[in-house]
């Protein structure tokens, strides 16, 4: 049966997609044995994977040592930094949606994704290396100037390779299972990535290249880290076979989209879940250093093995946490790492030792294992689900949607910060009060428990959709009942 014909005033490219049909709901060229052929196969999954070796180096290097660099060493009050980052959160909240709406537009023949990916990763390492290359003469209203531009540069690059580098995941790797494999791999990279830049960062800022009271070491690092992530992401980028039936299709409406986006009520629960956990992480991010300095009364370069514990558990834990999402879904497991990440947080609240803080910091590394290797296949069921109702692929704005959540952590990290003052004291590393050690314990302990708890209760009530493999099943045993019944009909 033919469609109504287009209004002859619409572009061919700007016209509304036909809902999708049954046949429709699974991903384009799945197979029932779920293996996808065309173009989207061809890419191995680790070399999408490592990709996120290269997205996180530079990010993880930011967010990690920012407030060292600039509250601690440089004099920035932590109320001033706290106000830059509502700042920042806001811009990031808006120019996520848009970068991630003007990726699903893009139609070249290199691809929707590539050509933001190749443009994203220079400009990214160049602001990077921007950041942590303040002049040591400014203060002030100059050193507030520097650190809130450079910072939104970050972001807004930072935004503009995420956008497009999640967007990929789906739409490379359609079937869950498949897709849980890409995602293990690409969060191990991702901690092969913390392990550089955030537990050799210390040694190299503070020992190799620059002291504990220097800004020297950290420009060198930077650079170095930057010149890392571009080569890494440029090798992805160049890898990764989009599939072009994705491209033919409608391009979406940004107010349109947005509208059916805000209207999902599952946008709103997981969002909110996922904010929850990204925020806490943050915190655990931002502060370690920290912790490690005032809390344990160590040197800031011993946080290299407290960090390098939790990555290697986490590493390890990946795979434990992949099976088990093979075995009882993501939905299940995801709910299960809530609740361990949120319990892990007690034991290093009460660490007074490098040792007794290692060995919280495993149960952290077993709980934040578990997040990564489900959060993202949730958020991917979303997208699934949206492309099964709507008939479009807007991976890119959908994601940079939900990225709004995850950018409410610069708000909750500026806010967190900015409370130490209120309620320890702790205002910069040349006025740290009479409580720094209690301070950054609950910056880095209490707070990100009570995160973690409410997104472990909010993620029990969740309803997830279904994963595209459960969606066919339910298809072919509709197809298959609807047969019977007519079947039964003829003979009677």
């Amino acid at each position: 049966m033919t469609g109504p014909r287009p209004n002859a005033s619409e572009s061919p490219t700007d016209r509304p997609a036909a809902t999708p049909t049954p046949a429709d709901a699974a991903p384009h060229g799945a197979a029932s044995d779920g293996s996808v052929p065309g173009a989207a196969a061809a890419t191995k999954p680790w070399r999408y994977a490592i990709g996120m070796f290269g997205t996180s180096i530079p990010i993880n290097m930011i967010k990690g040592s920012m407030i060292l660099y600039y509250v601690d060493i440089l004099g920035l009050d932590v109320r001033v930094y706290g106000a830059v980052m509502v700042v920042y959160a806001i811009i990031d909240a808006i120019d996520n949606p848009v970068l991630g709406f003007l990726s699903d537009r893009t139609r070249t023949r290199w691809g929707r994704r590539r050509p933001w990916l190749v443009i994203g990763a220079p400009l990214l390492a160049a602001s990077m290396i921007g950041f942590f290359s303040a002049p040591t003469s400014l203060d002030g209203l100059g050193l507030v100037l520097w650190f809130a531009v450079f910072a939104i540069l970050c972001e807004a690059f930072d935004s503009m390779l995420n956008a497009n580098y999640g967007a990929l995941l789906p739409e490379l790797f359609p079937v869950e299972k498949q897709r849980a494999v890409a995602n293990s791999l690409r969060q191990g990279f991702q901690l092969v990535a913390l392990v550089i830049s955030l537990a050799v960062t210390p040694l190299l800022t503070t020992k190799v290249f620059g002291t504990e009271e220097t800004t020297t070491g950290f420009t060198v690092t930077a650079i170095i880290y930057g010149a890392i992530a571009v080569v890494v992401i440029l090798f992805m980028a160049f890898g990764a076979k989009e599939n072009p039936r994705y491209a033919e299709a409608a391009r979406p409406r940004f107010f349109a989209t947005v509208w059916q986006i805000v209207r999902n009520p599952r946008f709103w629960t997981i969002g909110i879940a996922g904010a929850c956990y990204g925020s806490a992480m943050a915190l655990v991010l931002a502060g370690l250093q920290l912790y490690v300095r005032y809390a344990l009364g160590l040197p800031v370069s011993d946080a290299l093995f407290l960090q390098a514990a939790v990555i290697l558990v986490s590493v390890l834990g990946l795979f434990a946490w992949t099976r088990v999402v093979r075995r009882r879904g993501a939905a299940f497991t995801w709910r299960l790492a809530f609740v361990v990440l949120a319990l892990s947080f007690i034991p290093l609240f009460f660490a007074n030792s490098l040792v007794t803080a290692i060995l919280a910091g495993i149960l952290v590394g077993i709980g934040y294992s578990g997040m990564l290797a489900t959060n993202d296949l949730i958020v991917a069921r979303v997208l699934d689900d949206d492309a099964r109702r709507h008939g479009q692929h807007r991976e890119g704005l959908f994601l940079s949607a939900f990225g709004f959540f995850g950018r409410l952590n610069a708000i909750v990290s500026g806010l967190a910060l900015a409370s130490l003052a209120w309620f320890f004291g702790y205002q910069s590393g040349d006025a740290p009060g009479d409580q720094p050690d209690l301070a950054f314990r609950f910056f880095l302990c209490v707070y990100p428990f009570v995160l973690c708890a409410i997104g472990a209760v909010l993620a029990r009530f969740i309803r997830v959709p279904e994963g595209a493999a459960e969606h066919r099943e339910d298809a072919d045993a509709s197809t298959r009942d609807a047969a019977a019944r007519a079947s039964d009909e003829v003979d009677g």
